[in-house]
């Protein structure tokens, strides 16, 4: 392959580095409040959404903390904490207006293109944690954010709710569900797709087959990228000015802090867990499961193994996945390289990512050993979900691959971190999203943060134009229960989705 320099592209106001769900909706935010400015998009693969917003690199949960158990403990007393699914869901509910914004729009097309009403599940064994789920849902349906969730303890009733989970299992075994019809399945990948579609149609320059490999600061306090662009023969390189920069490339975000050099991305790294799913497609297995259904994590283990039963809709089809199955794998994207990890070590970040290992030996024993589980225990695993699962009916298939963020602690040690970071340089100049869960599902909300930290000065004059597409901006659903239903109520119709059940002694 030769290599060649090229003219320096046109100068922009906004680069976006990745085309997955994070640029797609920043891209959609700031072209609805700055029409005029100019936005580019660089992707390294041949087409956008093909990492971890890929329909089938992602288990499409829109995460709403409705059924996820990591979101919710239990207090010394007994009572029930669950302030991390109340913030869940109201990033959610942002996400649910954005999008029905955009379908009202003529941005987005058919809604069931990319979300699908399908209920959210929690499924528990062993009679204390029957104890605590009902625990859970006395406090949880309570909430005006949660008043759609049902308890049960009676197998027929939760074999009625997901036949799969109770058929061949032992009657002496005591099991508890909870169910949420206001669940969503989502497809990020169209999702993404959909709205890159409208940002070219709307002036943003989409490249693909060009990886961002250098960014240096100006003396004007602009960014320079040096931008490589691949053809099935040649690379030519380019340089490309931009204003502001933001990094929505999964893990290679923190690749572009690193090369930035910005003091904020000090003491970052990266820990690298790739997934795997058992995957049905048998029409008569899929057709009697209609449900996302999560269960607990192994003691010790990191949310994102959480087991999770679920029904899938991608391009009209319905299939279930199982998992995830942990891989050892030391790329920070699926088409990454293999020297990721690696390359990413600095002197300022070795501390935290040792420390976060050494006090983690347990974590790290079990993502070895369930690397190195035989399929028939992987099989086993699954049928603590579905006990008659048979395994000519699943095949495994391989996720997508994530990046946990590793950073400093208060006491200076490193400390692994679930959920999604927001890193941004002083001067809200450059920006990175880093880490995973629930990240795509609360993506606008995310970015409004990225947009409040990096653009203050514009927040007086945005915040209306912002209200046009997420009405409840700046409000809490939490403490306005009439608010909460209504918004919900009007999102569930455009989108399709189930209405939200009133409390359970109004029902």
């Amino acid at each position: 392959m030769s290599s060649r320099t090229q003219a320096p592209l046109r100068p922009y106001d906004v680069v976006l580095i990745g085309g997955g769900v994070m640029s797609a909706t920043l891209a959609i935010l700031l072209k609805h409040v700055e029409p005029t400015w100019s936005i580019a998009v660089f992707e390294r693969l041949p087409e956008v959404a093909q990492e971890a917003s890929a329909a089938w690199h992602n288990a499409g949960t829109g995460h709403a903390g409705l059924c996820e158990l990591n979101y919710t403990s239990e207090n010394p007393d007994g009572s029930i904490d669950f302030e991390k699914a109340v913030t869940v869901n109201e990033q959610f509910q942002q996400s649910r207006q954005l999008w029905a914004a955009l379908v009202e729009a003529g941005v987005l097309g058919k809604p069931e293109t990319f979300i699908n009403p399908m209920p959210h599940m929690t499924l528990v064994q062993g009679s204390d944690d029957v104890k605590f789920l009902r625990r859970r849902q006395e406090a949880m349906s309570a909430h005006p954010l949660f008043t759609s969730m049902r308890f049960s303890d009676d197998p027929k009733v939760i074999g009625d709710w997901a036949p799969l989970l109770t058929q061949s299992r032992e009657s002496t075994e005591p099991i508890a569900a909870t169910r949420d019809i206001t669940g969503s399945d989502i497809d990020f990948g169209e999702l993404t797709a959909q709205m890159f579609h409208y940002l070219k149609s709307a002036g943003v320059t989409v490249y693909r087959r060009n990886e961002v490999v250098g960014l240096s600061r100006s003396n004007d306090g602009t960014w320079k990228l040096k931008v490589h662009h691949y053809t099935d023969r040649d690379r030519f390189t380019h340089l490309v000015d931009a204003r502001f920069v933001f990094a929505g490339a999964g893990g290679y975000a923190l690749k572009m802090l690193q090369k930035a050099g910005i003091p904020e991305a000090r003491g970052f790294g990266l820990l690298p867990v790739s997934g795997r799913f058992l995957r049905c497609d048998n029409p008569e297995i899929v057709d009697r499961h209609e449900a996302k259904v999560y269960g607990k994590a192994p003691e010790g283990a990191p949310p994102i193994s959480m087991p999770h039963l679920d029904t899938r809709i991608v391009d009209g089809r319905r299939a279930i996945l199982f998992g995830p199955y942990p891989g050892a794998n030391p790329k920070f994207l699926k088409h990454g390289s293999m020297l990721d990890a690696v390359a990413s070590l600095r002197p300022h970040n070795l501390g935290p990512l040792t420390g976060m290992l050494g006090g983690n030996l347990g974590l790290v024993w079990l993502l070895a050993s369930q690397v190195a589980s035989t399929r028939k225990k992987k099989l086993a695993l699954l049928r603590e979900f579905a006990p008659a699962a048979d395994p000519a009916d699943w095949t495994m298939i391989t996720a997508g691959q994530r990046a946990q963020v590793v950073k400093r602690d208060a006491e200076g040690r490193g400390a692994l971190q679930f959920g999604t970071e927001v890193v941004a340089a002083h001067d809200g100049s450059i920006a990175a999203v880093l880490g995973a869960s629930p990240g795509a599902s609360t993506a606008p909300a995310i970015l409004l943060d990225v947009l409040d930290r990096c653009f203050p000065r514009y927040r007086p004059y945005w915040a209306p134009r912002l209200r046009e597409l997420i009405p409840t901006l700046g409000v809490s659903l939490a403490h306005d229960p009439r608010l909460a239903r209504q918004t919900m109520l009007r999102t569930a119709e455009v989108l399709g989705l189930a209405a939200p059940l009133p409390p359970d002694h109004e029902a």
